[in-house]
């Protein structure tokens, strides 16, 4: 691809194509405290643990509620809308691994919540146009039985894929 990479593009303007993540995932280990959050996404949906009582969302997941001052608040995983706010990021052009090409590592602020807060893979979009606060929707990459969130730009900006929800996997 020349210099004069589209915008719209999933490229940089460099040439070189932004990839979904490194190219060797390690995985979490699911247990009972975590299997509702890896797996979610064969649903299509992003879930985070909620307190029933305060009804603030806690993430990672905990035992108990941290907000509730006795710590009686129960958790218990509840969908969320998969939107959200990309709150910074970077671009990684170092080559960890043989034909690891570059790509974005965010930090995506959940709607719902401006303390929860997702590192993750920034997909179908140009380095060129990502931008702080920009609003982005979650999608899924399965890898065995882990469905891990990654985030792309939300409504059809930049190089999201036309017509395919919020929450639809890749």
């Amino acid at each position: 691809m020349s210099e004069a990479a589209s915008a719209s593009d999933p490229e940089t303007t460099t040439g070189t194509a932004l990839g979904r993540g490194p190219a060797i995932r390690v995985l979490p280990r699911l247990d009972g405290a975590n299997r509702f959050f890896w797996t979610s996404g064969a649903q299509g949906v992003l879930r985070f643990l909620r307190c029933e009582r305060c009804r603030r969302y806690v993430h990672p997941p905990a035992p108990l509620c941290p907000y509730c001052e006795d710590g009686q608040g129960r958790l218990e995983p509840e969908a969320v809308s998969g939107r959200g706010r990309l709150h910074s990021f970077t671009v990684n052009y170092q080559q960890w691994i043989p034909d690891d090409g570059p790509y974005v590592v965010g930090l995506v602020t959940i709607d719902e919540q401006d303390d929860v807060r997702l590192m993750t893979n920034i997909v179908d979009c140009a380095a060129a146009e990502l931008e702080a606060e920009m609003p982005v929707e979650v999608t899924f990459e399965q890898h065995e039985d882990v469905w891990l969130p990654l985030f792309r730009p939300a409504g059809g900006r930049a190089g999201a894929a036309a017509g395919e929800p919020a929450g639809g996997s890749r």
